[in-house]
């Protein structure tokens, strides 16, 4: 659901009890609250439950003895995906030797994966660490894999607030669960 803003036709107007609209559009995504939460299907940790999905269901693009690959709900790019510990921890302290080694090796691996699938160009590779660090899941560890390409930033995110995906994710994921096991 979108409210109609300047850009859509409709310019601003006062609004009894709710001030003068902006220049925004707004795209309200309710169900992502659970998301940010970090709620999953039975209200606990979503990471958590990823697992016991099947890889089709879960979006599980990769597992290992430790940790999985798992696609982003809500990427910032196609093929933007975490690495996530099995164990429930919130900081990279926390993990264990074998554990860290897992994540790194998974991110090494999903490099490789991304790029022989998509053609990556470069990336960005990073875990957001606590609430005020930016994690929207604080509570459990994951790294972010986040393929790049010249000029995929345009107008749609600065301007439409948007971000366009070329591809469904159910799709992304069989292609990097292939290209996985290719690398």
């Amino acid at each position: 659901m979108t409210e109609p803003g300047p850009e859509l036709g409709a310019g601003p107007q006062e609004q009894e009890g709710v001030g003068i609209a902006d220049a925004f559009a707004r795209l309200y995504t309710p169900h992502r609250m659970a998301y940010i939460k970090g709620e999953g299907k039975d209200g606990g940790c979503p990471f958590c439950s990823i697992p016991s999905l099947s890889d089709e269901d879960g979006l599980v693009v990769a597992r290992g003895e430790l940790s999985y690959a798992v696609l982003n709900l809500y990427p910032y790019n196609s093929g933007h995906l975490m690495v996530v510990p099995f164990r429930h921890v919130a900081s990279y302290d926390e993990l264990s030797v074998p554990e860290a080694a897992e994540v790194a090796g998974l991110t090494q691996h999903a490099l490789r994966a991304l790029r022989h699938a998509t053609g990556a160009q470069g990336f960005n590779v990073g875990m957001n660490l606590g609430v005020v660090g930016g994690a929207g899941i604080a509570a459990h560890l994951h790294q972010h894999v986040v393929p790049r390409w010249g000029g995929d930033t345009n107008f749609m995110p600065v301007v439409g607030h948007t971000r366009v995906l070329p591809q469904l994710l159910p799709d992304t994921r069989a292609l990097l669960a292939q290209a996985w096991s290719e690398v």
